[in-house]
């Protein structure tokens, strides 16, 4: 069974890119932007707290946060737009798990975590990639053994 592990391997960029709460909508949107992706880690880094995972911010938080907040918007601190809980997964959790957890809770980035530290980020995307790379290498597996297969039963 191919695990969140596996997936982390295949990618390119292991980046984590977060983020402090107290920043802004206009932070997360600069750092999206800047560094081309869909969603960032907010990290509660105070002294009391530890370094902890409190959400995702995505870029659907900032679509309900112009509907909610108006021009206001790119002022609104992180922290006040944080209202689910965090949904994470661990290296050993089976790509299908993942899949169950994305669907039932809608979202499409998962942080993923070991010993509540946050060790990789596992996107929807990431999935589809994997996917996709598998298609293609299994019908030339199927070929393969086909034709072992062919070459057992001519000598028989």
């Amino acid at each position: 069974m191919i695990t969140v592990d596996d997936i982390l391997r295949e990618k390119r960029d292991t980046r984590i890119i977060t983020l402090r709460m107290h920043e802004t909508v206009a932070d997360a949107v600069l750092v999206m932007k800047r560094e081309n992706i869909s969603s960032v880690i907010i990290k509660d880094v105070c002294r009391t707290e530890g370094n902890t995972v409190v959400g995702v911010f995505s870029e659907r938080d900032v679509t309900r946060a112009v509907l909610e907040h108006g021009a206001n918007t790119p002022k609104v601190v992180l922290a006040s737009l944080l209202k689910r809980e965090v949904i994470s997964c661990s290296l050993e959790d089976t790509i299908e798990t993942v899949l169950r957890l994305m669907v039932e809770h809608q979202v499409r980035h998962l942080p993923v975590m070991e010993s509540y530290a946050l060790v990789g980020v596992i996107s929807a995307t990431d999935l589809m990639r994997h996917y996709l790379k598998e298609s293609e290498t299994q019908p030339a597996l199927q070929v393969v053994s086909g034709g072992i297969e062919a070459g057992l039963a001519a000598l028989r």
